[in-house]
């Protein structure tokens, strides 16, 4: 058991409100979404894209977020992070149709894409590599609250106010939050080279293009030559950036991170298992309102339980991994959330509301036991030279893949809805029976990679819990 520093574990609980402000917005949109559709006059199946331009602009804006950490500091970038985050809520409460709420969620991904990313770097600065984990667990713990707030908070302002107040909400909380972050945290900064422009912008079209290239005819409405060209400019910006990396020291992502295998298996893992998971928070409130007539308030108040279970993880999930090790968990974890996805949505179409809460719960505890898991496993045996480029490119790639996971969920309504979901009908629950069967086999594939994992080695300490009285 290890004691922290009073100094550390305010840092610590900084870089959590940066992860409250991102939780809590997300989750609020994600249940706000039907209501926003019929407010802009869009169809429900459409609202993917709020989502989507906020995630895949973290995605892309990422890579520069360790280098300017580095080169500014740690306090400077985190606090304009906040600032550009709350500026882009003002946008986005301000817009009056899709594209405008889409290009404020831009300009809020850019502020989202610093935020995390530096407050994870943060931890891994003041904290020893061996106590991670459980700092990891520490800093997460409080942001979940942003989340347990979001669902029925979210559900109150759109049923007794209106959407725009999802966002004006985060005004007052960016304000706490940026003073916060210039009187208590340290500027770290560290060396840096130049940055590599180059392939940072050959990544960046190389996500973007594939990403829009996926959403394709049906969301974007463009024609099948368009999308064959946005997949070819994807596939050969992604190719040259390869090329243009290999042997390359002054690359953005050095590729001799792959020479640690769990980096490499951690990495896939987590890509596959995010872009199974990053479905449901989309997924969940969508089906309740539109498949199952939830008011926005009562859909919110569902998503608690979710929330409550992964908090109930947080504290033990070190000890379970210790017990178990990463394989089994990760294994276990990965076929569990499968099947518990699965029985949500046969509870649910059974007419079982009062067992709903309990699936949830369960599927938080699941969910959260598998993020801890992949994220300290993809990290926990870089060399430390390596460690700030692979957490960055942790950190792209689970972005990225929610981002992906979203599309494909909205895709996936799509083509077994015919664009047309009607409410309370047989039509609209068989809709959701065969996305949710889908999303069950989508969630379950990365099992595969997760029983390669190799045995542990060492063990994760766990941070204890700050003593009343030292005797």
């Amino acid at each position: 058991m290890t004691e922290l520093p009073a100094s550390v574990r305010w840092q610590l609980w900084i870089v959590a409100f940066g992860f409250f402000m991102q939780a809590l917005d997300t989750t609020i949109v994600n249940t706000a979404l039907p209501s926003m559709a019929q407010s802009l006059g869009e169809s429900p199946l459409h609202m993917h894209m709020v989502i989507v331009a906020y995630v895949l602009t973290v995605a892309v804006m990422l890579p520069a977020s360790g280098w300017l950490a580095d080169r500014v500091g740690v306090r400077n970038i985190f606090c304009a992070a906040i600032v550009l985050f709350t500026l882009g809520s003002l946008f986005c409460a301000q817009a009056s149709n899709l594209n405008e709420l889409v290009m404020a969620r831009v300009l809020q991904g850019v502020g989202g894409a610093m935020m995390v990313p530096v407050g994870r770097l943060t931890v891994m600065k003041i904290v020893p590599r061996e106590q991670y984990m459980a700092a990891m667990t520490f800093v997460t713990l409080p942001g979940q609250v942003g989340p347990l707030l979001g669902p029925a908070l979210g559900g109150v302002l759109v049923e007794y106010a209106s959407w725009h107040w999802i966002f004006l909400i985060n005004i007052p909380v960016g304000i706490v939050g940026a003073i916060a972050t210039l009187l208590l945290m340290p500027n770290y900064k560290m060396q840096t080279r130049r940055f590599d422009m180059s392939g940072f912008i050959l990544l960046a079209l190389g996500m973007a293009t594939l990403t829009l290239a996926l959403d394709g005819q049906k969301g974007l409405g463009i024609s099948t030559l368009a999308l064959a060209g946005l997949v070819v400019a994807g596939v050969m910006a992604i190719l040259l950036y390869l090329r243009h990396a290999k042997g390359n020291d002054a690359a953005l992502f050095n590729l001799s991170l792959f020479k640690t295998p769990t980096f490499s298996l951690g990495l896939a893992g987590s890509f596959a298992g995010r872009l199974g998971s990053g479905m449901l928070p989309f997924m969940t409130p969508v089906f309740l309102q539109i498949g199952l007539g939830f008011s926005p308030f009562h859909a919110g108040l569902m998503m608690i339980p979710m929330v409550l279970g992964s908090m109930g993880m947080k504290r033990i999930v070190v000890q379970v991994v210790n017990r178990f090790g990463y394989r089994r968990v990760l294994v276990a974890t990965t076929l569990g959330l499968a099947l518990v996805s699965l029985l949500f949505m046969s509870v649910a179409l059974l007419g079982w509301y009062w067992l709903l809460p309990v699936v949830l719960f369960l599927q938080g505890m699941v969910n959260s036991t598998r993020f801890s898991s992949m994220n300290t496993l993809t990290l926990k045996d870089l060399p430390d030279d390596l460690a700030s480029g692979g957490n960055s490119l942790l950190s792209m790639i689970m972005q990225l893949s929610m981002s992906i996971g979203v599309t494909v969920a909205g895709l996936l309504l799509g083509m077994y809805g015919h664009q047309h979901v009607a409410v309370d009908s047989g039509t609209s629950h068989s809709v959701f029976m065969y996305t949710y069967f889908s999303m069950a086999v989508i969630i379950a594939l990365p099992a595969l990679i997760f029983a390669r994992v190799p045995d542990d080695t060492s063990q994760n300490a766990v941070i204890a819990r700050r003593k009343r009285r030292h005797s």
